[in-house]
């Protein structure tokens, strides 16, 4: 019979061979196959804080703001957003509007779109004083760059990402502002504007002065000008078509552009070169959707191109985008794979 001595080291061996098995198979879970680089594709999920909703406060005519206290929470800057997830499972993203130097709180406002997908009807109806809710972020696609001239434009709610901006321009800058709403009721933070801008500010309700004159507005920029509009998609594309040559537009969007059409779509073949799987995208459903069935954990948000939280990048195929966030840059390599799809018969993700 084997000696008690020999027992012992055969079984001390068999259990350290067991735990440097699975540790290597945790670092590359296709071993044998040797381990992957760190992936670089996709935006990585913000680190999700729970928060106190100390506020729920009614500012304009269909506006509430939020006030969220939390301990130690991130910095941001003019033009950051949160994602809001709401008791209900939604996530929706709402501008920060508050004080980047606050790391106490967090400061949004929302109004209630009454053709919604029922995100803000949630948040006017549903949140009260005292819950708990969950946030992501903050992130910024919308920062205020350094220029030699300000243009900002604001409709109704839009004015949320500008405010920090106003507060943050440097003492000389020269800026004005146009802001806009159905009505002055409607209007969130308009005194506030009123003190921040002086003179400089150019208030519109169109149940009094009808539609904004862009030309007037434009009529001094100069090569340089950066233009700053956040607001419904009617008033986005007139300061679209009206920008002067020369000034750089930059837009927030948190609703997907109006009038375009994906007909015609058809099936793809798809790889996740990463996972070593193959799938097939139907004509009639998404990358994102076809891919969460084989991977659950892919984080995604608003599903519909616009906040960046699918960006993935491409290693192979061509690709047709249907997004409204991403540069020309992002667009050789990544694509959001919420709406946009394959322009080839195979697309190859590093996924």
């Amino acid at each position: 019979m084997p000696k008690p001595l020999t027992v012992a080291l055969v079984a001390g061996a068999a259990l350290l061979t067991r735990q440097a098995l699975r540790r290597r198979i945790q670092v590359s879970p296709l071993w044998p196959m040797p381990a992957l680089d760190p992936p670089v594709s996709g935006r990585p999920r913000p680190r999700a804080l729970r928060l106190l909703l100390t506020s729920h406060e009614t500012v304009a005519d269909g506006v509430v703001r939020l006030r969220l206290e939390g301990a130690g929470l991130p910095r941001w800057e003019p033009g950051a957003h949160l994602d809001l997830v709401l008791p209900s499972g939604l996530v929706r993203q709402y501008s920060l509007c508050g004080d980047p130097g606050d790391t106490s709180s967090y400061t949004v406002a929302a109004r209630l779109a009454e053709d919604g997908r029922g995100g803000s009807r949630e948040v006017h109806e549903r949140l009260a004083e005292g819950m708990e809710l969950e946030v992501r972020g903050p992130r910024n696609r919308f920062p205020l760059v350094a220029a030699p001239s300000y243009v900002f434009v604001a409709g109704g709610i839009g004015i949320t990402p500008i405010l920090p901006m106003l507060r943050a321009l440097p003492d000389g800058a020269e800026w004005r502002l146009l802001y806009g709403g159905r009505t002055r009721a409607s209007m969130p933070f308009l005194e506030e504007v009123r003190e921040l801008a002086g003179d400089r500010l150019t208030v519109v309700a169109e149940d009094e002065e009808g539609r904004p004159d862009l030309a007037a507005l434009f009529a001094d920029a100069t090569d340089g000008t950066a233009v700053y509009c956040c607001g419904p998609e009617g008033l986005m594309a007139a300061v679209e078509t009206a920008l002067p040559a020369g000034a750089a537009l930059h837009l927030e969007r948190f609703a997907p552009r109006t009038g375009t059409g994906t007909g015609g779509d058809t099936a793809f073949e798809l790889e996740l070169r990463r996972s070593g799987r193959t799938l097939t995208v139907p004509a009639d459903s998404t990358v994102l959707a076809s891919v969460r069935r084989e991977l659950p954990d892919t984080a995604y948000s608003c599903e519909q191109g616009f906040c960046g939280t699918c960006q993935q990048r491409v290693v192979e195929g061509e690709i047709d985008h249907r997004d409204e966030l991403l540069t020309d840059a992002e667009r050789r390599d990544s694509m959001l794979i919420c709406v946009s799809r394959a322009a080839s018969d195979r697309l190859v993700l590093d996924m």
